[in-house]
């Protein structure tokens, strides 16, 4: 009586690598098209950092120069005279004007953009939201001085009624009080600036949520939600990211903007209690003005305060990558 008996073959075992070998294999070291795009995008990355760096030397450098002659709290002072003997110079109009009129222009801005990229995507006909992303498209393109001239010609002088109604409802607090002057304040810069940053925003929220998973959405219908529910509850989270990376690149122009702000803004170096009387300024729209007059110390002296500038747009684009940060994980991204 045969008796056959069967071995178990073990699966060929699959050779092995050593850590050197896998590393030029993901780096693509046979492939001499992989080590030309890696070599490419690192050095497009160290040339970044070696720009930003040589500008924030540059800044700094020009800066001392300035401050170390300033006779008065370059911090905190009121005054910006650089061709007096000693000089005497302050940003804190500077500081409160850009960061007031860029808060106004953000709260006015931010939820008409996302509510627009919401309605591109989610509600309106296919025929409606062509021509409508269109549009937005166009307003990104057009140049900031044709918007401080449709600003100075058309906005301004529309502005009294507006101004007339918060100062007879709101003129109480202080803060919407009005002496009935012409209404070339922070709060009309806000709203240019709203207008300006309003299709940054909106492009960018849009193309965001048009990357959320149909599954998603049809998950939350097939669950009985209503597209109200289904934007609240699966289009908002995973784009939530997104539309912080877009009210960043939209404050970053409202930070930033010149020719509108100097065209609409009457600046003084004070700082009003009224978002609707005249007064104030911004880093940006003070440099526009003085560069061309000044002499050189009053250039440094304008360098420091794009160096302030500079830190504060950075400060910003740090705290926003650090709220994206924290926020990754519940957003639908990581699904």
């Amino acid at each position: 009586m045969d008796i056959s008996t069967t071995t178990d073959v073990p699966p060929p075992t699959p050779p092995r690598h050593t850590a050197a070998e896998r590393k030029r294999s993901a780096r693509g070291a046979g492939r001499p098209g992989d080590r030309i795009f890696l070599g490419l995008s690192r050095g497009s990355g160290i040339l970044l950092l070696v720009v930003m760096a040589a500008i924030a030397v540059f800044l700094a450098y020009r800066a001392s120069l300035a401050i170390s002659k300033d006779h008065g709290n370059f911090l905190t002072a009121f005054e910006w005279n650089t061709s007096l003997v000693p000089p005497t110079f302050g940003i804190a109009v500077l500081a409160f004007g850009t960061i007031v009129s860029s808060v106004i222009a953000m709260v006015i801005a931010v939820p008409i953009a996302v509510s627009i990229a919401l309605f591109i995507t989610h509600y309106a006909p296919r025929r409606m939201a062509a021509p409508v992303a269109y549009v937005i498209d166009l307003l990104a393109a057009v140049p900031s001085i044709v918007y401080g001239l449709w600003g100075a010609l058309v906005l301004v002088p529309h502005m009294n009624g507006l101004y007339g109604w918060l100062n007879d409802f709101f003129g109480w607090t202080g803060v919407f009080s009005w002496d009935e002057g012409a209404p070339r304040s922070m709060l009309t810069v806000g709203i240019l600036l709203a207008i300006m940053i309003l299709p940054i925003i909106t492009n960018v929220s849009r193309e965001v949520f048009r990357q959320v998973p149909q599954m998603h959405e049809e998950a939350a219908l097939a669950l009985g939600a209503t597209r109200w529910e289904v934007v609240r509850m699966a289009v908002l989270p995973f784009g939530r990211s997104g539309v912080i990376s877009a009210s960043m690149l939209g404050l970053g122009r409202a930070l930033g903007e010149t020719m509108a702000v100097a065209t609409v803004l009457s600046p003084s170096f004070d700082i009003q209690a009224s978002l609707l009387n005249p007064g104030g300024g911004t880093f940006a729209q003070n440099i526009a003005s003085k560069f061309s007059e000044a002499n050189e110390f009053g250039r440094d002296a304008l360098i420091a305060s794009g160096l302030v500038l500079f830190v504060i747009t950075l400060v910003v684009n740090g705290a926003a990558r650090l709220i994206i940060a924290r926020r990754a994980e519940y957003s639908g991204a990581n699904a």
